[in-house]
């Protein structure tokens, strides 16, 4: 039987997981707004003049989930539920995965890979309808899932580590690290958006390395683990209206220079492929001008603003010049 401190430390770091979800926000919106930087032309204007409805609502599934009971499957797919090499074994494809595990089975363990092609779709849609909202809306929720996608937790049973004696690892690895070290972060990549002629296997290919991830990050957590006490790995937080028990940065720190460079390059694998699916649902849409979406234009001063933000981007500098709009604020909260 447990102790009850034990069970007290994993309702507290339980509840963090399940408000904070896939990445924690300051990654979420992070990743969105590198994502508009790889964008072509046709689709830059429009995406840097709503960047800070993409940015501020990056995290919006997550808000969703405690309140519709449907959305928690969105974020994760557990791959051990479906068989040895499920990765590498799954359908591709919704239906035919429907027909293999019955959409029940599918639904317990998750669908993040298939709704992600729901929610491209979606996108797809709402450029050919030339309904601005719409497209903010999805691609928003779109970039949302993907970067779920890219996280390795995401992808297991242990899905917290709480099958190998290792509570609280979810939150450790994708919100207390990043919330540590995004400042030492690359926050550049050479990458542009390309066109995705198989979308179902551009996301199984990132579930598969995601989940490739895993071994490592639960072998380095007790690795480091081994030179901290409770009393240096742990620390109280008020989070949520509540004192919590929560990693220090200490801890933290030394986790996430174990693991260099997984998390920081994730997170550039998560921005890549959500510039990539925006850009294949608006090319699957016929390429619509987007500039006539624009409310009150494209003017010298957004141009000015978009030079200077992207010039920073290029030299990674977007944290040093106070540019990382997830950084505004308090993230931790």
């Amino acid at each position: 039987m447990r102790s009850t401190k034990s069970v007290v430390l994993f309702l507290l770091l339980a509840a963090v997981v399940v408000v904070t979800g896939g990445w924690g926000f300051l990654v979420h919106k992070t990743t969105h707004q590198l994502a508009v930087y790889e964008l072509p032309k046709g689709m830059q204007r429009f995406f840097y003049k709503n960047i800070e409805n993409i940015v501020q609502n990056a995290p919006r599934p997550d808000v969703r989930r405690n309140e519709d009971k449907n959305e928690g499957p969105r974020h994760f797919i557990d791959l051990e539920a479906f068989g040895d090499s499920a990765a590498w074994k799954m359908p591709l494809k919704w239906d035919d995965a429907v027909a293999k595990y019955s959409k029940d089975t599918l639904y317990k363990y998750g669908i993040v890979p298939y709704y992600v092609i729901r929610m491209k779709d979606k996108l797809t849609d709402a450029f050919k309808a030339g309904n601005a909202d719409s497209i903010l809306f999805y691609a928003a929720d779109l970039g949302h899932y993907i970067e779920d996608a890219n996280v390795p937790l995401h992808t297991s049973l242990n899905h917290d580590g709480q099958l190998t004696n290792q509570r609280g690892l979810h939150a450790l690895w994708e919100s207390v690290v990043p919330e540590v070290e995004i400042s030492s972060y690359n926050l550049h990549a050479k990458h542009k958006a390309t066109y995705l002629k198989q979308p179902e296997l551009a996301i199984w290919t990132a579930v598969r390395r995601a989940h490739g991830l895993l071994p490592e990050l639960f072998a380095k957590e007790k690795e480091v683990s081994k030179g901290f006490t409770d009393s240096t790995k742990y620390k109280m937080v008020f989070k949520y209206g509540k004192n919590l028990r929560y990693y220090t940065d200490a801890f933290a720190a030394a986790y996430g220079k174990s693991l260099k460079p997984t998390v920081n390059d994730q997170l550039i694998n998560s921005a890549n492929l959500v510039a990539d699916f925006w850009y294949t649902a608006w090319v699957d849409a016929g390429k619509p001008d987007l500039d006539k979406l624009i409310a009150g234009g494209w003017n010298k001063a957004d141009k000015k603003a978009y030079k200077k933000e992207y010039k920073s981007y290029k030299r990674n500098q977007l944290v040093q010049d106070s540019l990382l709009r997830s950084l505004k604020g308090s993230f931790r909260d």
